[in-house]
């Protein structure tokens, strides 16, 4: 049994979730980026320790035994069978998502997202000279779902290149379906549409729900999709800098290898592989004892809003360790939400209005925290409202 109770100090460890300006209030509770309270599994440390003790860190490239245990891990925990020379590395996805713009569109053509969507699929469309085309998703104040309809006319109408997929999609929760995945591929596949999937939170699915990787969906979508997969959320290794980016088209891969070589993008350091290939090789019964603390927290959370704040709605999360919570209910503009939760409820969280049309009035909690936190927090904003 692995201890997510445990409070660990991260104070002055060059953490940008607690080192950053706005956690430097000691009643603040940084509940914003999406990294992890907990220690990683022993055998990562180990791994690390090892290589930092052999005390020589010249030039490294990924091993056999690397890419073996990223294999292992897609086939034993969703059935995704890829093959070696489908694996792309890249120091992360959202470095991925950019050499995958740049790789496969040119410039101003039109890349869609679903919004609302984790900010920096913008980032990666715009700063690459690219236009971004939104298909906002449909909301019915419990669930949102992606509108067909509106999904095909946007593409046509805009002559659009690429969709960027999230999936299980950040902020919201949602775990796509089959059928939801297939419909999406099938439109993108009859449009002559890139489909790049960040499936970067695939490990944190909850309930009856499951994770599908985009090429589990129809063998065929193999020729027009990057997927993009990551042991960062997963393990808590993000400053570790180290992703999978799957590929199983050659060309569309050549295409991917000649704009990170362009761009003079590396290949994870030595520390960020030894750490991914731990996590794959003995980290299975540590995520699944990790999900289960992560549902309770999700249940403690949703439990405490309907007891003691029921105006506050928690949409509740099918996937990933973040809780997308309506507090329109309350009445404030975004500027007035941004305010009282900073300086009033001290919590330092990622604002709604951040990932684009329809997160206005909504809050994204971290809840991957040891549950004392996660308790201290909720108390905190229930006094600040009931102060209001």
């Amino acid at each position: 049994m692995y201890n997510f109770d445990q409070v660990i100090n991260r104070k002055n460890t060059n953490s940008v979730k607690y080192d950053g300006d706005k956690a430097q209030d000691p009643r603040m509770i940084p509940m914003w980026v999406a990294d992890m309270d907990f220690e990683t599994l022993p055998e990562v440390k180990e791994a690390l320790v090892k290589r930092a003790q052999h005390g020589i860190f010249g030039y490294a490239s990924p091993t056999e035994s690397y890419y073996q245990a990223v294999i292992n891990w897609m086939k034993d925990r969703h059935d995704f069978l890829i093959e070696k020379d489908w694996i792309v590395t890249t120091p992360g996805v959202v470095t991925a998502l950019k050499l995958a713009v740049k790789a496969l569109t040119q410039d101003n053509d039109k890349v869609m997202i679903m919004k609302p969507v984790y900010y920096p699929f913008d980032f990666s469309i715009e700063l690459n000279g690219r236009i971004i085309v939104e298909c906002p998703l449909d909301f019915d104040g419990e669930k949102y779902t992606c509108p067909f309809d509106l999904f095909e006319k946007t593409i046509v109408e805009n002559d659009v290149k690429m969709f960027i997929l999230c999936n299980p999609h950040n902020p919201i929760g949602r775990v796509w379906k089959r059928e939801e995945l297939l419909q999406i591929g099938q439109i993108c596949q009859k449009h002559h549409v890139y489909v790049v999937s960040d499936e970067i939170h695939m490990d944190f699915v909850y309930g009856e729900n499951k994770h599908i990787p985009f090429y589990n969906v129809d063998e065929s979508f193999k020729d027009f999709t990057v997927i993009c997969t990551a042991p960062s959320k997963t393990f808590n290794l993000a400053a570790l800098q180290t992703s999978n980016i799957i590929i199983a088209n050659e060309k569309m891969r050549e295409a991917f290898h000649k704009v990170k070589m362009a761009n003079g993008v590396n290949d994870p350091n030595i520390f960020g592989l030894d750490a991914c290939e731990a996590a794959y090789t003995y980290g299975h019964q540590w995520v699944d004892e990790l999900v289960d603390y992560l549902q309770a927290n999700i249940d403690y959370m949703t439990e405490f809003f309907k007891e003691r704040l029921p105006e506050i709605k928690v949409i509740s999360p099918e996937g990933l360790y973040l809780v997308w919570v309506d507090m329109r209910a309350l009445g404030m503009d975004q500027d007035q939400l941004e305010d009282f939760m900073l300086n009033k409820a001290y919590l330092w969280l990622d604002e709604g209005y951040i990932f684009g049309t329809g997160g206005a009035g909504f809050e994204r909690f971290n809840v991957a925290c040891p549950r004392s936190i996660l308790k201290q927090a909720l108390e905190q904003l229930e006094k600040a409202i009931r102060e209001r």
